[in-house]
């Protein structure tokens, strides 16, 4: 489809780079899914960005942002794209919509339905929209459709979908998304759970309560939260008397908040776990069975001009932390002697400092003897209202128009720990 401009030879060699990189760390698995982003020329979607910015394997591109400094618009990371790509396992003929049109994503399912299969890109943002269109057409890719509309809404006319594909963090899961979905269809979505985003292919599944979204597979990811009427802000609660220490909620907090006045009077505690990591390992499991095991499992950020060394976790930006009552941790980490390994600490303030580190070590002994190295736990989605006794879960998180639930399977044998770089 792409014939009508002759591309810098830097660029395609640099594009070329990417891929490689993809196939190498196993990102990219599939053919047509590596022949689409050899052609797709990514850098003239980004416009205005440097080669080396547009091309970097592992990072997103910022295209806008809010007087606040926030994010509201972004090119993902190529490795981002491709692996949603494998997730959604589009073919030729199919039809598939995408939530959040930035153009480049649409051009890579463009060049995967083929001239047989369609595609729709919505997004809720026309300067973003206009944008899209315009290089879409300039590119070769004028079949695909572009809609500005809050696709969280239902669009009349659009039809049903064998993929919808959404490709901005979303907080909850719109009925639109599934009464478009084709049965037998996979939504791909990255969603937000307990402050934690993963990117999950969801099938449909039927029970003897009816029918839920059922994870066929979830992987870490991050990116810039939706817009619209399902935009969501996590809660900040600034711990009384340390300005410095917020404590991010994503579901609500807890109940009480008041007790932890007088958490940061008392002498700051620290446990040592034993539980190691390679640096390169990927913890996504560990983060999840926090956000599973823990009711205040929340994240914590420091503000680096006001930081006065009260708390000191290793990323002063997101750290995984929880409340408990009248007490708060964090995990920290430290070289093992033989600077080959990370060990897992936990450091807590508040009157029961010491319970709650012991509590959250449990966690972590139990990740490892159970969880590490072995499969996600299973999400589904049910409609929002439904029964708790209709729901098999290890946690259940309520949205508006869902309930999420979160279970580990019980059958599995842990693997190997993973690891891949730029983990």
């Amino acid at each position: 489809m792409t014939d009508t401009t002759i591309e810098p030879d830097e660029a395609a060699r640099l594009r070329n780079r990417v891929v490689n990189e993809l196939c190498a760390d196993g990102t990219i698995s599939t053919p047509a899914i590596e022949a689409a982003m050899r052609k797709v020329p990514r850098h003239a979607f980004i416009p205005d960005t440097p080669l080396d910015m547009a091309y970097a394997t592992y990072a997103a591109v910022i295209t806008k942002t809010d007087e606040d400094g926030v994010h509201l618009s972004s090119v993902s990371a190529p490795q981002i794209q491709a692996m949603m790509l494998e997730q959604a396992q589009v073919r030729p003929g199919m039809r598939v919509l995408e939530i959040g049109s930035g153009g480049l994503n649409a051009a890579y399912l463009a060049e995967l339905v083929g001239e047989d299969g369609g595609v729709v890109t919505v997004g809720i943002d026309p300067v973003v929209t206009d944008r899209a269109s315009r290089l879409l057409e300039a590119h070769g890719y004028g079949k695909v459709r572009v809609v500005t509309a809050d696709a969280a809404e239902p669009i009349p006319g659009l039809g049903e979908f064998d993929v919808v594909m959404v490709t901005a963090g979303a907080w909850d899961i719109a009925p639109a998304w599934t009464t478009q979905l084709k049965q037998g269809g996979r939504l791909v979505v990255p969603l937000r759970m307990r402050g934690l985003t993963r990117s999950v292919t969801f099938t449909q599944g039927t029970g003897e309560h009816g029918t839920y979204l059922q994870s066929e597979s979830a992987r870490i990811c991050g990116f810039v939260p939706m817009q619209g009427s399902t935009a969501h802000r996590e809660e900040l609660l600034l711990v009384n008397g340390a300005p410095e220490i917020g404590l991010k909620f994503d579901d609500g907090m807890p109940a009480d908040l008041h007790r932890l006045d007088n958490a940061v009077t008392t002498p700051r505690h620290e446990r040592w776990t034993g539980v190691t990591v390679r640096p390169q390992e990927l913890i996504d499991s560990l983060q999840m069975a926090m956000a599973i095991s823990l009711p205040g499992f929340c994240t914590m950020a420091v503000d680096k001009i006001l930081d006065t060394g009260l708390v000191a976790p290793v990323n002063k930006r997101f750290a995984l932390a929880a409340v408990e009552g009248d007490s708060f941790a964090y995990l920290v980490t430290r070289r093992t002697e033989d600077n080959k390994h990370l060990e897992y600490g936990v450091h807590s303030l508040g009157p029961h400092a010491t319970q709650l580190a012991d509590q959250i070590a449990d966690v972590l002994r139990d990740w490892e003897t159970n969880r590490r190295g072995g499969p996600s736990p299973v999400i589904r989605v049910y409609p929002a209202g439904t029964p708790d006794d209709h729901i098999p879960a290890d946690r259940v998180i309520d949205k508006v128009h869902s309930r999420i639930s979160l279970s580990w399977p019980h059958d599995a044998t842990p693997a190997p720990p993973e690891e891949k770089p730029h983990a």
